[in-house]
């Protein structure tokens, strides 16, 4: 396992967790500023004990971030308290883990007043001070409910965006209804793009050197399937009007054969997702 320079102030190794979901797999990021004798670990990810030894050997961890709750970000999350001592915090309050202590010294996290070891969640628009670093909270609702992305405006000369799944290195990302919804990721898509050509940096995939430009593309890719979704429901006819859950679920697997026929059945249940809350997000507007 080896560390990439992803930007100046930050590191990723990849898990071994590849995948039609994952990618090449899930991107462990290190934050650390030169000269800082701490790192803040963001996504720890599945719970391999390899990829968790890595990390944790790489410097004295003081924060663990989670970016959302989906298993190949915070499934490891407990052990890798258990391993470094430091608190996990993460948008919902069910996925932060209090800090363990620091069991290379062999002393209670208590005795160390500087050390957040409550592991409280996370607020949209703080600023967290560690690893040497400043990193800004943004809540990015969308992908999920608890969706957060992670700003360092001091990461080069544009700064930097940790983007978890909110935006991948390739690809476009889901709308996992109902946990999230399409309205609320074209306002998380709006509010990223106002932080400029920053460096982005996804929790699957390969860097991406201008924020502004993804955004751009993911918008208008998220109105191209709504159009798509507008035509297949004016072919389906009458039958777009169905009520009923099972009538509705009828009628998103119609809609997915019509506008993601070339879908692998690998990640079919991730298109039908994502239609799901395109005509929840249609009806909503009519």
């Amino acid at each position: 396992m080896a560390f990439e320079r992803s930007s100046p102030l930050t590191r990723r190794l990849l898990a071994p967790n590849p995948g039609p979901m994952t990618l090449d797999g899930t991107n462990s990021y290190l934050i650390s500023a030169p000269g800082s004798e701490t790192v803040v670990v963001v996504d720890p990810g599945p719970r391999n004990e390899d990829h968790l030894a890595a990390l944790a050997a790489d410097g004295r961890v003081e924060l663990v971030l989670i970016t959302h709750h989906h298993r190949d970000h915070s499934e490891a999350s407990v052990r890798f308290a258990e391993l470094t001592g430091a608190p996990v915090r993460a948008a919902d309050p069910a996925f932060c883990v209090p800090a363990f202590g620091i069991p290379a010294l062999g002393i209670p996290a208590l005795d160390i007043p500087a050390l957040d070891i409550t592991g409280e969640p996370l607020v949209d628009g703080e600023v967290i001070e560690a690893g040497g670093a400043r990193i800004r909270v943004i809540a990015t609702p969308g992908h999920t409910n608890d969706s957060v992305c992670f700003h360092l405006p001091d990461d080069g000369p544009n700064g930097s965006v940790l983007t978890g799944d909110t935006i991948l290195g390739r690809g476009t990302t889901i709308i996992a209804d109902p946990d999230g919804t399409l309205g609320d990721y074209l306002r998380s898509l709006a509010v990223l793009r106002e932080l400029g050509p920053a460096t982005v940096l996804p929790a699957h995939g390969p860097v991406l050197p201008d924020l502004v430009t993804i955004c751009d593309a993911y918008l208008a890719h998220r109105r191209e399937r709504l159009d798509q979704v507008r035509r297949a429901l004016a072919e389906l006819g009458s039958d777009a009007t169905a009520s009923g859950d099972r009538s509705f679920e009828q009628l998103v697997g119609r809609v997915t054969d019509l506008v993601y026929s070339e879908t692998d059945a690998a990640v079919r249940f991730a298109a039908e997702a994502s239609v799901r809350a395109q005509l929840a997000w249609l009806r909503a507007a009519d």
